[in-house]
């Protein structure tokens, strides 16, 4: 290793273009460092190929080839960090231009939307089960006992404020209003006389309080579906009587059409005092359903429940929506998409969620272990299937439940800021398989450490 020096103590002329000159160098050295041996775990060309991304042959060259696109979403994740800090990184860094597959030299990525644009292109062309097949073919070598399966449920949550149903009306009422006077603006005519600066006060003052009483809460939801079943019905008769004059795009239809809803379902609930189903909890994010979890801290979470499967330590999604679903039904097709990854499963462990008449009967058709509590009398060998089913119970208490933990506080999925469901299923893919990468990339290493 070359003795460092400080620049400032240097007389010699230094070049900042060698890179371009000793690209060897460089790139021996970025092998060696984790994001080098991260960078080799990933089979990128299979990749960009599943997501059937190709360079364009007509107009400028990207940037980005197909595989740096992928590459910038891996490293959005292993960075755990905004778009525009990502971009700043990458413009000071060599090693993140490497991984990225680009040398900038003396010059700057200015425009940090370039991220959300690349997520979004991404985004269109995801198939979750299509690239974790590929992924799976290329950490298999390094996956051992293969053969074990680990499946619990998980919910990782949206960035999104704390759905109330005045917080919910209130965002409804404010989005119509703005509506109605920039219709009214346009066409030129008087903006019709409403309550809303009168609620504005109101709602004002309601939302500074620490406590609110259930009083309080309903005077305030009454008044507030009584100004928005108002504003609405404003906003359609102006249409319908300028529609002539009017071009409204669609992503405005889309909006009112989400409130409307949201208005039949709180009108429904202040009347019988109970939830209804596929309740609407964001009008950005109309797709975001509560999932009921029950723990301690969380009773409800918002964001997308996954059913995730584990081989190894390392984690592949096997179902992912935005609405609650019971994961416990899902065991026989989470066998059978493991099976599509590693072949033969002799063993599962699962939460006692799963353990249903149903499954057991599946496991046992299958002359597959589980870990599930003893129904009937004790068999012939009961104290080897204690200690399998214990051993079984302890990998995916801990292994397991840490991973997800780990994926949320390191690698960005503690709280999805994307803001389509499109870009949330894709933010989702990359944090997950950027931790599996991580790990595997580790096994790399001590590989080449014992080869040495």
């Amino acid at each position: 290793m070359r003795k460092v020096q400080r620049i400032y103590q240097t007389t010699q002329e230094i070049n900042f273009h060698s890179p371009q000159k000793e690209f060897s160098l460089y790139w021996n050295s970025f092998l060696e460092s984790e994001l080098g041996r991260v960078y080799q775990s990933i089979p990128w060309k299979e990749l960009a190929k599943s997501l059937k991304i190709k360079e364009f042959r007509k107009g400028p060259t990207r940037m980005f080839s197909p595989q740096g696109m992928l590459a910038l979403m891996f490293l959005k994740s292993y960075v755990d960090c905004s778009d525009r800090k990502l971009i700043e990184y990458l413009n000071g860094n060599i090693d993140f231009q490497l991984f990225c597959g680009i040398f900038l030299g003396t010059e700057r990525i200015t425009n940090f939307k370039i991220v959300s644009d690349i997520r979004t292109y991404l985004s269109s062309r995801l198939d979750v089960k299509k690239s974790q097949k590929v992924l799976a073919g290329f950490w298999k070598p390094y996956i051992s006992q293969s053969n074990i399966m680990l499946e619990d449920a998980t919910c990782y949550e949206t960035s999104m404020r704390f759905p109330t149903n005045v917080k919910l009306l209130w965002e409804c009422t404010d989005w119509s209003y703005g509506q109605l006077k920039r219709m009214c603006k346009s066409l030129k005519i008087r903006t019709p006389r409403s309550k809303y600066l009168e609620q504005k006060e109101k709602y004002a003052v309601y939302s500074r309080k620490r406590k609110k009483l259930r009083k309080q809460t309903r005077v305030r939801t009454r008044s507030l579906l009584y100004l928005l079943k108002k504003l609405v019905v404003l906003l359609d008769q102006i249409e319908q009587q300028h529609q002539n004059q009017l071009s409204m795009p669609d992503k405005y239809y889309t909006r009112l059409k989400t409130i409307k809803q949201v208005l039949r379902q709180q009108q429904e609930m202040f009347k019988t005092g109970k939830s209804v189903s596929d309740r609407i909890v964001s009008i950005a994010k109309s797709y975001i359903r509560p999932i009921v979890r029950g723990k301690e801290v969380k009773g409800v979470e918002f964001g997308a429940k996954v059913n995730m499967i584990q081989f190894d330590g390392i984690n592949f999604i096997e179902n992912l929506d935005f609405n609650a679903f019971h994961e416990g039904i899902r065991l026989p097709k989470s066998i059978r998409y493991g099976r599509e990854l590693f072949g033969k499963i002799s063993h599962i462990s699962a939460d006692d969620i799963y353990a249903t008449n149903a499954n057991r009967k599946y496991c046992s058709s299958q002359l597959i272990t589980h870990n599930f509590k003893r129904k009937g009398r004790a068999g012939k060998h009961e104290e080897h299937r204690k200690i399998i089913a214990y051993e079984l119970r302890k990998e995916r208490a801990t292994r397991m439940e840490g991973s997800f933990g780990t994926e949320k506080e390191y690698y960005g999925l503690q709280k999805i800021k994307a803001r389509t469901r499109e870009n949330e299923i894709l933010w989702i893919f990359f944090g997950v398989h950027t931790a599996n990468a991580v790990r595997i990339a580790k096994r790399l290493a001590q590989i080449h450490l014992k080869a040495a």
